[in-house]
C-alpha cells in the first residue's frame, strides 16, 4: 500500500496533499466525509514533509536513501495509529461502532481531514482505524458547514418489557429513521411501535412526525428515548414484591445504565478555518493546530452548557471551576493564545503548570457539545500543589477558589523580577495620593489577568485606644468575605395524622432550636396540632412512598433531617403494651399510555398510614378490613362527591347505632413474615400470624380507578418537604438579611480581637485597636464569599441563614470611600455557587447565567438544567460572582449610570 509514496520526496508528499486539500476546500458540502485522524501522527508527518524549511538539506533522492545519507533528516513516519482516539474501555457494538474518548478536543488531540485528504495518506502509509464523520448543517440560519465528531447517543428504552439499548445516530437524522433502527435493535415491527421523547424518565412528547430531524425535535446528547410496544398484552401480572421493596423501605427507579460513555453532542468544527487551512501548515511547521480548528460552532444552542463529572466528592472543585470557567474576562483570555504570560520562574507559584491545567479544562469545557468533561488532569495538578484538596474527601468551595485564583495570578504574573518597595505611611497626605501609591507598588509586583479582573483595594484605618495614634493603609483583597446573622432556630413542616380515622392529614409548620432535637421538634408539632392527653405523636420520614424509619429516640438531633426530607407524625394512645404497628402502604396501577391496555404494575404512591394492634388479641382478616376502613373513612366520598366529614365517615367507631349492613371489602394483601401476600378479600375469619421479628406489619391496599371513585386520597398525596426555603416567596423568615446588611457589618468599626492586637509605633506597645474597613477601588468582577461556616475547637457550625441578593442594580456607589470616582457602581450577578446540607456531607452546585442566552443554568456536577430566574436565590448561596455594569449601558430604573455620585440615591434598600 506504501510503495508509491516511497517513489516521493517528502516535498512530493506535501504538495500533493496540499493541492488534493485546495481542490476538497472548493467544493465541500453536507453529506462529505471527513476523518478523524490523531494530532500526534500529523505533527510528526508535518515536520517530516517540512524539513527542508528547517535547515536540512535534501538531495532530492528518496526519503527511505536520504535517511541513510543524512544523520539529521527526519525519519518518515510509520502507519497512522488513531488508538489513542479510541476509548478502549468501550466494547465495539453494532449500534454505535467504535467509541471515541469523550474529552477529545479539535487541534489538540486530533484533526479533521477531507475524504480525500485521508484516502491519498491512507494509500501511502495505511493504518487505522478508520474514524469518518459527516458535513452538517449548523448555526442559526443553518448554512454553517460542520463536522459532527460526536453523534448523538441515545438510550432507548423498551416498554413494557424493560430491555435497553445505547445507539449513536446524527441529529440530523430524521425521527423515521430512530424509529426504523429501534424497531431493528429490538427486532419488532414498526406499526406496534412508538417513540417518546423521555427526557428525565418522563414522557414529553410522542415523536409522530417522521419528517422531523431529531436536531429540530431538541432531542440532546445521551437523551433517553422510549420506545413503546402497542398491544392488547398486559405486563401487569408482576409480583407484588417486585414492586414494593419491603427490604429497605425504599421503592426507586434505577437511572439508566450503559456500558457506553457520555460524550458530547455537537464537536463540529468548520472546513474552513478563519485562521487559515491545510495549505498553510504545510507551508509553516509553527501553525501546529488542526486545520478547521478555530471555526467552531454549534447548531444554535450557546457553548459553555458542558458539566463536569464528579470523581468522588468533587463538586467543591466542580462548582467553583464553573464560575471560574463563566467569568467573560477568564473565557476570552484562556481561549486565546495566553501561554506568552506564563511565568515558569515565580517561586510563588506552580511553574505555570496550574494555568495550563485550568486553560486547557476551559477550553474543554467551551467547546461545542455536551458531553461532560471528567477532569482529573486538573485534579491531579491541584492535588500536587495543594495536597489538602488530594483524596475524595470533601472541601470547602470557597478555600478552593480563593487557592485558584492565587495560583492562576501567580503563574500568570506578568512581573518576573518582583521589586522591593517599602510602604510608606500616610503621614497626613491625602486619601487619594496615598491609595494610589499603594496600588502602585501592588502593580509593580503583581500583574496579571486575575489582578485585572478580580482584584480590588480597600481602606484600612487603624486607630490606637491609648494615644490615638491613626495608620491608614491601603490594600488589595480578591474576595469579600461577608459575616452573616447566625440563626438560632429552624422552621419545619410535619404532616400530622391520626390513627382512628378521626381527622383528615394536616401539616403543620413549627419553629425548633437549630440544634435541637427530636424531643423538641415532637413537643413543638403536639402544641401545634393540639394533642390530647392520653395521646402521643410517632414520628417517621418518608422515603418513595414507604416508612424509611420511626424516629422514637427523642436525643436524635435535628441536624439529621434534611430540609429536603419528608416527615410524619402518628397520633396513637399514649399507653401502648405489647403492640405492633400496620403500616398501610398505598398503591395504584401504573397504566401504559396511548391506546395500549397495557399496565405496568402496581407501583407505591402517598403517603403510608399506621395504626397499633394489640398482640394480644387474636386478629382475623375480617379484623384488619375494618381497621384498614376506619382509617381511610376520613377520605371517603359523599353521594354528591363531597369528601365527607370525619364524624360521619367513622365507620370503625363504637356507637349505640346498629352497625354497617356490610362494608364493601378492600382491595388488600398482608406480607407476612416469609415476604408472601396474603389476600384479605377472602377467608374472613381467617386467624392471621403476625410476625415475631418485625415491629411492623405490612398491608398493601391496591387502588384501582373505581375504588378511587369512592375515596378521595388527594389527601395523602404530595407531602410537604420539611423545609422548601428556595424561591424569595419563602422569607417567611420576618425580615431576611440584606447583602448590603452583611456588607456593613463587614464594614463596620470593631476592636481587633485579643489574638489579633496591633503593635502601635507611638506607644510601642501591642494595642487592642479599633479597626474600619471601607471600599476604595473596585474590580471588575466582585466575588462575594457569605461566611456560612463557623468553627470552634470541638464544633463545626453552618449557618443556614437566608441573604437576600440583588441579582440586579447591586448599587455599591455610597460604600466606596473614594469620592473622586464620579461614575456609579452598579454590578449584576452572573454566578454563584450553592451549598446544600451540614458540614462535610454537602453537597456544591453552581447558578450560572449564560448573557448571550440571558438564561440562567443550574450546574450540579455534569447535570445541567436551565432554571428560572425566582430560582437563583436561596438560603443555599454560598459565593456570589457580580460583574460591574459598564458606564455605557442603562437602566430602566436608574439611567445612565456614570453620573455624579453626589446627584444619585443609593438604591441598597
Amino acid at each position: 500500500m506504501a510503495e508509491a509514496a516511497r517513489q516521493l520526496t517528502p516535498e512530493q508528499e506535501k504538495q500533493a496533499i496540499r493541492d488534493i486539500a485546495v481542490a476538497a476546500e472548493a467544493h465541500t458540502t453536507v453529506g462529505d466525509t471527513f476523518y478523524l485522524i490523531t494530532q500526534r501522527w500529523w505533527q510528526d508527518w508535518l515536520e517530516y514533509v517540512n524539513q527542508n524549511q528547517t535547515g536540512n538539506v535534501n538531495d532530492g533522492s528518496s526519503s527511505e536513501h536520504h535517511t541513510s545519507v543524512s544523520s539529521t533528516a527526519l525519519k518518515r513516519p510509520s502507519c497512522i495509529d488513531n488508538s489513542d482516539l479510541i476509548d478502549e474501555a468501550v466494547p465495539e457494538d453494532s449500534a454505535t461502532g467504535i467509541e471515541l474518548l469523550d474529552t477529545l478536543v479539535e487541534g489538540t488531540d486530533y484533526i479533521l481531514l477531507p475524504e480525500e485528504v485521508w484516502n491519498q495518506l491512507y494509500s501511502w502509509y495505511g493504518g487505522g482505524p478508520l474514524l469518518a464523520r459527516k458535513v452538517i448543517n449548523t448555526g442559526l440560519s443553518q448554512t454553517e458547514l460542520s463536522v459532527e465528531v460526536y453523534p448523538l447517543q441515545l438510550q432507548l428504552h423498551l416498554m413494557p418489557k424493560g430491555d435497553r439499548s445505547a445507539i449513536r445516530i446524527s441529529k440530523k437524522e430524521t425521527i423515521g429513521e430512530l424509529h426504523r433502527r429501534a424497531c431493528e435493535i429490538f427486532d419488532l415491527t414498526p406499526k406496534q411501535v412508538s417513540i417518546w421523547d423521555y427526557f428525565s424518565h418522563q414522557k414529553h412528547a410522542l415523536m409522530s412526525d417522521m419528517e422531523k430531524t431529531l436536531d429540530d425535535a431538541n432531542i440532546q446528547m445521551d437523551q433517553d428515548i422510549l420506545v413503546e410496544v402497542i398491544s392488547n398484552k398486559g405486563e401487569g401480572g408482576r409480583s407484588n414484591l417486585e414492586n414494593g421493596s419491603l427490604h429497605n423501605g425504599s421503592l426507586s427507579v434505577a437511572p439508566s445504565q450503559s456500558g457506553f460513555p457520555t460524550s458530547g453532542g455537537l464537536s463540529a468544527s468548520k472546513y474552513s478555518s478563519r485562521n487559515g487551512n491545510l495549505e498553510s501548515q504545510l507551508q509553516n511547521l509553527n501553525t501546529e493546530r488542526a486545520y478547521g480548528s478555530s471555526g467552531v460552532s454549534t447548531r444554535g444552542s450557546s457553548c459553555g452548557l458542558i458539566g463536569l463529572l464528579n470523581l468522588g466528592n468533587t463538586c467543591f472543585m466542580n462548582s467553583a471551576i464553573q464560575c471560574l470557567v463563566h467569568t467573560p474576562e477568564f473565557a476570552q483570555y484562556f481561549r486565546e493564545d495566553y501561554h506568552q504570560e506564563i511565568n515558569r520562574q515565580n517561586p510563588l507559584g506552580m511553574v505555570g503548570e496550574l494555568a495550563v491545567a485550568f486553560g486547557d479544562l476551559l477550553r474543554k469545557l467551551w467547546a461545542p457539545g455536551r458531553a461532560p468533561v471528567a477532569p482529573r488532569p486538573f485534579k491531579a495538578k491541584l492535588a500536587r500543589f495543594a495536597p489538602q484538596f488530594s483524596g475524595c474527601s470533601q472541601h470547602d468551595s470557597q478555600e478552593l477558589l480563593a487557592f485558584l485564583l492565587d495560583g492562576l495570578h501567580e503563574d500568570l504574573n506578568r512581573v518576573k523580577h518582583k521589586p522591593y518597595i517599602k510602604s510608606k505611611d500616610a503621614d497626613g497626605r491625602p486619601d487619594e495620593e496615598v491609595a494610589d501609591e499603594y496600588w502602585a507598588n501592588h502593580i509593580a509586583r503583581n500583574d496579571s489577568i486575575i489582578v485585572d479582573v478580580c482584584q480590588g483595594q480597600y481602606k484600612s484605618t487603624l486607630v490606637c485606644p491609648a494615644c490615638d495614634k491613626v495608620s491608614v493603609t491601603f490594600d488589595p483583597f480578591m474576595y469579600l468575605s461577608l459575616p452573616l446573622q447566625p440563626a438560632t432556630t429552624r422552621n419545619m413542616t410535619v404532616t400530622v395524622f391520626t390513627c382512628d380515622g378521626s381527622a383528615l392529614p394536616a401539616p403543620h409548620t413549627v419553629i425548633v432550636p437549630k440544634q435541637g432535637r427530636c424531643r423538641d421538634l415532637i413537643q413543638a408539632v403536639s402544641n401545634a396540632c393540639s394533642l390530647q392527653l392520653n395521646e402521643k405523636l410517632l414520628l417517621a420520614e418518608i422515603r418513595g412512598h414507604l416508612i424509611y424509619r420511626f424516629l422514637e429516640d427523642p436525643l436524635v438531633s435535628l441536624s439529621s433531617i434534611k430540609d429536603d426530607d419528608h416527615l410524619t407524625a402518628y397520633k396513637i394512645p399514649k399507653v401502648l403494651k405489647n403492640t405492633k404497628f400496620l403500616q398501610l402502604i398505598h398503591r395504584r396501577e401504573e397504566q401504559g399510555t396511548g391506546n395500549a391496555q397495557s399496565t405496568l404494575g402496581w407501583k407505591p404512591y402517598g403517603t403510608p398510614l399506621v395504626s397499633p394492634i394489640s398482640c394480644d388479641d387474636t386478629i382475623t382478616r375480617s379484623d384488619i378490613q375494618g381497621i384498614v376502613h376506619k382509617m381511610l373513612s376520613p377520605m371517603l366520598r359523599t353521594k354528591n362527591s363531597g369528601a365527607m366529614t370525619p364524624g360521619n365517615a367513622s365507620l370503625g367507631a363504637s356507637s349505640d347505632q346498629s352497625k354497617p349492613v356490610s362494608l364493601p371489602k378492600l382491595p388488600l394483601q398482608l406480607v407476612d413474615e416469609n415476604n408472601a401476600c396474603i389476600d384479605l378479600t377472602v377467608g374472613d375469619d381467617k386467624v392471621v400470624k403476625l410476625s415475631s421479628s418485625s415491629m411492623s406489619i405490612l398491608v398493601f391496599v391496591d387502588w384501582s380507578q373505581n375504588l378511587l371513585s369512592s375515596y378521595d386520597t388527594s389527601h395523602i398525596e404530595n407531602l410537604p418537604e420539611v423545609c422548601k426555603y428556595g424561591h424569595v416567596s419563602k422569607k417567611a423568615r420576618n425580615e431576611p438579611l440584606s447583602l448590603y446588611t452583611c456588607l456593613e457589618g463587614f464594614l463596620r468599626e470593631e476592636p481587633l480581637v485579643p489574638e489579633d492586637m496591633w503593635y502601635c509605633p507611638q506607644c510601642e506597645e501591642r494595642r487592642q485597636a479599633s479597626k474600619k474597613l471601607d471600599l476604595w477601588r473596585l474590580p471588575e468582577v466582585l466575588v462575594i464569599h457569605l461566611k456560612r461556616f463557623s468553627y470552634s475547637r470541638s464544633m463545626k457550625h453552618k449557618l443556614d441563614t437566608y441573604v437576600n441578593f440583588p441579582l440586579h442594580d447591586f448599587d455599591l456607589t455610597n460604600y466606596v470611600a473614594n469620592k473622586n470616582n464620579t461614575c456609579r457602581q452598579i454590578y449584576e450577578l452572573y454566578a454563584l455557587t450553592n451549598h446544600y446540607g451540614g458540614m462535610g456531607s454537602g453537597h456544591y452546585t453552581a447558578h450560572i447565567k449564560l448573557t448571550d442566552e440571558n438564561r440562567w443554568y443550574n450546574f450540579d456536577d455534569s447535570h445541567i438544567t436551565a432554571i428560572n430566574e425566582e430560582e437563583v436565590k436561596s438560603a443555599a448561596a454560598y459565593v456570589l460572582f457580580y460583574k460591574r455594569v459598564s458606564s455605557d449601558r442603562s437602566s430602566a430604573s436608574n439611567g445612565v449610570y456614570c453620573t455624579n455620585v453626589s446627584s444619585s440615591s443609593s438604591q441598597k434598600h
